[in-house]
């Protein structure tokens, strides 16, 4: 018994590494994740003492038991029995895919990398590159949103920075949860989208128990008064309109609503840039009749180290204005008593008034507009009088018109210096006038506002500016 044996040294720091790692995943491991767990929850309860709206303790459950509380839900039993009826599979393959799905949907938010690092990362880029503005905002009607409600932020996609905008400008209020798309699920973005809250989706999957695990994922986060941000659109816009909304989205937090449970409250949200980074791309995209963007990463370095240059060389101009308009809240159980029948198809279309409504209007779109709107070349003092009058025609109005230090002559040189620099109109004696070849590029800005102009202002030629 007390005899010596001899063994390989391999074999004995194998022994002593297995040994280790029990010691560290029994004994230390417990210890060190309570510690942390505690200087998170510490964290958490500090900043939900300055949030508007507290974080919710579902989106800080460990994200295994999240999974394990998706797949046992009994509405997704059923899913089950029936998809593996419907697709001739046994229970236990369908169930695998079950907990599949429910691992690519569900996050696994951090309190110190959304507020500690996106926030201040989200803030640091936009300010960065663009003259952020807020434009309309009601602060009274936000605040006086119920603080039981489920708040969901709807918003027009205008570009890729629209998370970031939102996310710092949202920060005193709540941690967002974004429905991101298949593009961010590529390591090591994922990992980072996923810790800041957003849950992946599949937006062209027609598989139904796909459907139904995403469609309770945000029923259980809406009913427990998660804070989320959703795309109506459910992609970019490709030719700066506002599209029609799809409502998958909005019929899961519908369908999902409790006579008894909690209100939920959806607040419009618009945003308009002088500059959209991925213009090119994406009009190309429109003009192929397809939503598989073909972006370069060598094309995006270049761009990339082409505008470091400039920042070295100090000519580096910011891409114009960006704005964020806030609107008027609408009450979920408010609007089911007067549409009972049709509440996700009236929904879609009330949210997407109210977004088109206060879409702000910038430098860029106005002048590219009012250019759109006249073949003949248009001088300065005529593109000034545009402006005036397009500002007048919608006194009134909620829609946020964004003149520079109040001075629409510094607007209109404001507009025409990015669209000059980026050589998409061009200035004669006779005036200025679009390029033949960047037509589109300048009706994707026009597009962006056109909604919200009167046509009857760009008709005439103002001839007599004296």
């Amino acid at each position: 018994m007390f005899e010596t044996v001899a063994i390989p040294v391999w074999s004995l720091l194998l022994v002593g590494l297995f040994a280790t790692l029990t010691v560290l995943e029994r004994v230390i491991g417990p210890s060190v994740r309570w510690f942390f767990r505690k200087r998170a929850e510490r964290v958490v309860g500090e900043l939900n003492k300055r949030l508007a709206r507290p974080i919710q303790p579902f989106k800080l459950a460990r994200r295994t038991d999240m999974i394990q509380r998706l797949k046992y839900d009994p509405e997704i039993a059923e899913a089950i029995q029936q998809y593996a009826q419907d697709e001739d599979v046994r229970e236990d393959v369908a169930f695998e895919l079950v907990e599949r799905y429910a691992r690519e949907i569900v996050p696994s938010f951090s309190a110190s990398a959304y507020f500690g690092f996106g926030t201040r990362v989200s803030k640091w880029v936009s300010k960065a590159i663009y003259r952020v503005r807020l434009g309309e905002f009601d602060k009274d009607a936000l605040v006086a949103i119920d603080s039981d409600a489920t708040v969901v932020f709807v918003m027009n996609h205008r570009s890729n920075i629209d998370y970031l905008l939102v996310t710092w400008l949202a920060a005193e209020s709540s941690a967002l949860s974004y429905a991101v798309g298949e593009w961010a699920r590529v390591w090591p973005l994922s990992s980072l989208i996923r810790s800041m809250g957003a849950f992946f989706i599949r937006r062209k999957s027609r598989n139904p128990l796909y459907r139904k695990v995403l469609a309770r994922y945000v029923q259980m986060a809406t009913a427990n008064g998660v804070t989320q941000a959703v795309f109506p659109e459910g992609g970019l816009s490709l030719d700066g309109r506002i599209a029609e909304p799809k409502l998958g989205f909005l019929n899961y937090i519908v369908n999902g609503q409790m006579p008894d449970g909690r209100d939920v409250v959806f607040v419009p949200v618009a945003l308009n840039y002088d500059r959209v980074l991925e213009d090119r791309v994406l009009i190309k995209a429109h003009s192929a009749g397809t939503r598989k963007f073909r972006g370069s990463v060598p094309k995006t370095l270049r761009f990339a180290l082409r505008q470091l240059g400039k920042w070295v060389r100090g000519r580096f101009y910011k891409f114009g204005y960006a704005a964020v308009s806030f609107g008027q809240p609408l009450s979920l159980s408010e609007f089911r008593t007067s549409h009972p029948e049709d509440t996700t198809e009236a929904l879609g279309a009330a949210l997407q008034q109210r977004i088109s409504g206060i879409v702000p209007i910038l430098p860029v779109a106005l002048i590219s507009a009012i250019l759109e709107d006249h073949e003949d070349a248009l001088t300065r003092p005529e593109l000034v009088a545009l402006a005036e009058a397009h500002h007048r025609s919608l006194t009134g109005s909620r829609t946020h018109f964004h003149i520079p230090r109040g001075d629409f002559g510094y607007a209109v040189e404001t507009g025409l210096r990015m669209l000059l620099l980026r050589r998409l109109v061009e200035e004669t004696s006779a005036g200025i006038r679009i390029k033949p070849s960047e037509r589109k590029i300048i009706a994707f800005y026009a597009n962006s506002i056109r909604h919200q102009l009167d046509p009857k202002v760009s008709a005439p030629r103002l001839t007599d500016l004296s």
